[in-house]
């Protein structure tokens, strides 16, 4: 039978406290966790009844880390990556052809070249499942630091992540943010400066997504006026079907999205000047490239890329 103490330091109560402590909100943390406000605060104050000490306190409106609270934080962390350490060289001694691959994909990324690859790997390996799971930044970090993901599909670089220590990355590729519009003045042109992309309104993607904060700190950096935003999709393809449908608003798409999905006649393609660079990378944590399967798809998405022309044909994209 479990004793009180070990119930508590449960993996479900450390992963409670870890939501909260990132969150520092309790309503938003209980929505993340898909619990109720109160059963959060319960777990929390039981848990803080264990250790003999409050772990939050509170100044106005804003939640607190206590020093309690932070020795917790870093006794959690220590804990996670004592197990993930544990599990990864477990991992390593297992076949490549056999068992399971966790991906988190970033859900605003275009996921062609994902799902084309899965198909063939799939026709080489039958016994290795992967399973993509398309989610947030927040998701993705605490799935990585939970090791419920092996691999995350997602944009660097990314200023809101603030510990970078247990993990590595691996380029995909460097894409590009390419301005789309209707305007029939801008047929013939390559390039478009800042300033020139704003006079009808945009279509983008949600607040805090990654390419909505590149293309707001793109616009300061330029000194140029925000565009407008009449609508806000999560999805590229919804971003772009909504621009085709009407002559009144204009767009900004990654280039990897404009390669794979055939384009509209009614729509012209133009590079930001200065232009707009980021990369794609695969994030795991250390190590984790060296679990079999896991070093055996990486390789073999290498090789994809390679034999589909991809990257060449990327750049192509961006040349025009």
């Amino acid at each position: 039978m479990k004793t009180t103490q070990e119930s508590i330091f449960s993996s479900k109560t450390l992963t409670y406290f870890l939501q909260l402590a990132e969150t520092m909100n309790y309503t938003q943390a209980a929505q993340i966790l898909g619990i109720t406000q109160p059963a959060l605060t319960q777990q929390i104050k039981k848990l803080e009844r264990t250790v003999g000490a409050p772990l939050f306190y509170s100044v106005g409106k804003k939640l607190r880390l206590s020093d309690a609270g932070y020795t917790m934080l870093n006794a959690t962390h220590n804990i996670y990556d004592v197990l993930n350490k544990a599990t990864d060289e477990i991992q390593q001694t297992t076949s490549a052809t056999q068992g399971s691959i966790n991906i988190g994909v970033l859900a605003s990324i275009e996921d062609h070249v994902f799902e084309d690859f899965a198909i063939k790997y799939y026709e080489a390996h039958p016994n290795v499942i992967i399973s993509f799971h398309m989610l947030t930044r927040k998701e993705i970090w605490e799935r990585l630091e939970n090791n419920r993901i092996d691999l995350a599909v997602m944009y660097l670089p990314d200023e809101s992540i603030k510990n970078w220590k247990p993990y590595q990355s691996k380029k995909i590729i460097q894409d590009e943010l390419l301005f789309i519009s209707s305007d029939e003045k801008l047929a013939k042109k390559k390039r478009i400066k800042f300033k020139d992309t704003t006079t009808v309104p945009w279509v983008t993607y949600p607040e805090n997504y990654y390419l909505d904060q590149v293309v707001k700190e793109s616009y300061k950096n330029q000194l140029a006026d925000l565009p407008t935003a009449v609508a806000r999709f999560t999805k590229p393809q919804q971003i772009y079907r909504f621009v085709a449908a009407t002559t009144k608003t204009n767009t900004a798409l990654p280039s990897s999205f404009m390669m794979a999905n055939p384009t509209d006649d009614n729509l012209h393609t133009l590079s930001f000047e200065p232009a707009i660079k980021f990369d794609l990378n695969f994030v795991f944590r250390k190590d984790k490239d060296q679990i079999p399967r896991v070093k055996n798809f990486l390789d073999e998405f290498d090789s994809y890329l390679r034999a589909e022309d991809y990257l060449s044909r990327l750049q192509k994209i961006n040349q025009k």
